[in-house]
C-alpha cells in the first residue's frame, strides 16, 4: 500500500475531491484496501440514547476512502504527486516526489527486511 498512518494525502476523486488539500490519513485498512482520511467522506451514524448519552442524536464520523482515490502530497509541490521509492546509502527506504525529487518520508529500514529473512 502507498500510504500509511499520518501521511498527508490529496484526495483526487470523489465528492471530497479539493485540488492542492492536504488531508492526514488516520487509520489504514490494507485487507479492505481503504483509508480513513481526516475531514473525508463523512457520514452520521444515529445513536439511541442510552446511560452515557441519554439524548441519543447523530454522531459524525469519517468513512473509509478506496486508497486509489488519494495521493500522496507533496509540501514542496502543494499537490498531489506521483513518488518513487529511492535506498539511500545507510540502507534505509524513502519515497521521493517525481517532480521536485522532494523526500515525502521513510519507508522502512531496508536492513531490517534483510534481517527478518
Amino acid at each position: 500500500m502507498h500510504v500509511k498512518k499520518d501521511d498527508l494525502v490529496e484526495v483526487i476523486a470523489g465528492e471530497d475531491a479539493a485540488r492542492g488539500k492536504a488531508h492526514r490519513v488516520l487509520r489504514v485498512l490494507p485487507e479492505a484496501n481503504k483509508v480513513i482520511v481526516e475531514g473525508v467522506n463523512r457520514v452520521y451514524k444515529h445513536v439511541k440514547p442510552n446511560r452515557r448519552n441519554p439524548q441519543g442524536g447523530r454522531l459524525s464520523l469519517e468513512a473509509p476512502v478506496a486508497v486509489s482515490n488519494v495521493m500522496l502530497f507533496c509540501p514542496n509541490c502543494k499537490k498531489g504527486v506521483r513518488f518513487g521509492k529511492k535506498i539511500t546509502p545507510d540502507g534505509r527506504k524513502h519515497r521521493e516526489c517525481k517532480k521536485c525529487k522532494g523526500d515525502l518520508g521513510t519507508i522502512s529500514s531496508a536492513k531490517a527486511n534483510i534481517a527478518k529473512k
